[in-house]
């Protein structure tokens, strides 16, 4: 299906996206209690200072990811490489709220920022007719973590200080991805092959970042995305209050990492073929039903096995998510400026986990209980879906007579 480069081009999408994890909030949430026990911190103060430092992380990203559509790939991708093994080692050291703060905020911007930003946008650019199963192949790399990540964490916190799981992860990264970059990008020229798409004489429109600002479409399918990113956050951040609230052990929601990252994977691999069969405007009304779902599952449901129903159902959310988060908006607005774009939607995402962390912990503090936050989320997704579902066929791309 895939020739040689082309397949090169996927792993490094895929090992990219699996290094992000460690800035994900899934991840970082699994050391809440650890970091809030060590610095003697409530719910409320870690989640303000953790939606503090992702809503700067999001604004430096606008800046910083619009720079992928102006150098080599592999020179961006060594920058990104070094900013990471720098942050999980800067995390490792966090000993106050002000270190809290700018761990948190490296690990946001160079994990979940960046590296998923130049894994998306290398994979958006470079294929065209098989962009959604080769993002959604790309993504397995994160539904790999989220498999694993959760379970062997909690074990390895069992009897490894946290500070010292972080220093490890930092060596990893330093070791494994410089060569994996080198073999898998070294010959990547993105620039060669953003060449308009021309049908009888007509081509797509390349839009600019500051044209999509003005178009209204954008900012309705954002409410759409951005359900996703705030809503499942707030519950892997709080995943200790939730099983708190619920009467759930310790290994519960762990262990329903699994069920949230199997369906995320089956979820991925559908998505991409159904995206290049019917392309992802089509698809993107449907992104948001499991989310709502799970909400009316964490409201309802007491029984520890509802935890694997509603991280499953997050998970059915997720996999569409990951591939509609980008192949979208290369559908919509051409890929030309595709860098540019992404950089900013990435940065709306990430401003979006942002708000959610900070919600989730004011609701808390303020004495919400899990069943009432689900009925705010739930309500949220229910009117992006109405939204969406008002503009859903103005979503084409422009086209405009060919000059040449």
């Amino acid at each position: 299906m895939f020739k040689s480069l082309s397949l090169k081009v996927i792993v490094f999408g895929f090992i990219f996206t699996f290094f992000s994890s460690f800035g994900q909030s899934f991840f970082l949430g699994l050391f809440n209690s650890s970091i809030r026990d060590t610095l003697s911190i409530t719910h409320g103060q870690f989640g303000s200072i953790y939606a503090s430092a992702t809503l700067l992380s999001s604004f430096i990203l606008v800046w910083i990811g619009k720079k992928i559509d102006d150098v080599n790939i592999l020179k961006f991708a060594s920058y990104v490489i070094i900013f990471l093994s720098a942050s999980c080692f800067i995390f490792s050291k966090i000993s106050s709220v002000i270190f809290l703060f700018i761990g948190i905020f490296l690990m946001r911007l160079a994990g979940q920022g960046l590296s998923s930003h130049t894994a998306t946008t290398t994979i958006s650019r470079y294929f065209e007719k098989n962009r959604g199963r080769a993002l959604s192949t790309g993504w397995l790399g994160l539904s790999l973590a989220e498999f694993l990540m959760p379970v062997l964490i909690v074990f390895l916190l069992t009897f490894i200080e946290w500070r010292d799981i972080w220093v490890s992860i930092s060596v990893l990264v330093i070791l494994i991805l410089p060569f994996a970059t080198y073999i898998l990008v070294k010959d990547v020229k993105l620039d060669t092959r953003e060449n308009k798409i021309e049908k009888n004489n007509i081509k797509i429109k390349q839009w600019k970042r500051i044209e999509v600002l003005k178009d209204y479409r954008f900012y309705v399918i954002c409410m759409t995305m951005l359900a996703m990113p705030w809503i499942a956050t707030g519950s892997f951040v709080y995943q200790s209050f939730i099983s708190t609230s619920k009467e759930w052990g310790p290994y519960v929601i762990a262990q329903s990492f699994m069920a949230y990252s199997i369906l995320s994977v089956i979820t991925l691999f559908i998505s991409g073929f159904l995206i290049d069969k019917f392309s992802s405007r089509r698809l993107l009304i449907y992104m948001n039903i499991p989310l709502f779902f799970a909400t009316t599952v964490l409201y309802f449901f007491d029984d520890p096995v509802s935890s694997f129903v509603f991280f499953g159902l997050i998970g059915l959310t997720n996999g569409l998510a990951n591939v509609l988060g980008s192949s979208t908006w290369a559908e919509i607005y051409g890929v030309k400026f595709i860098g540019s774009i992404k950089a900013l939607t990435t940065a709306l995402m990430v401003f979006s986990t942002a708000f959610g962390t900070a919600l989730f912990g004011f609701l808390i503090d303020t004495g919400f209980t899990i069943e009432q936050i689900a009925i705010v989320s739930g309500t949220y997704i229910f009117g992006s879906i109405v939204l969406l579902y008002l503009v859903k066929n103005k979503l084409n791309p422009h086209y405009s007579k060919n000059s040449s």
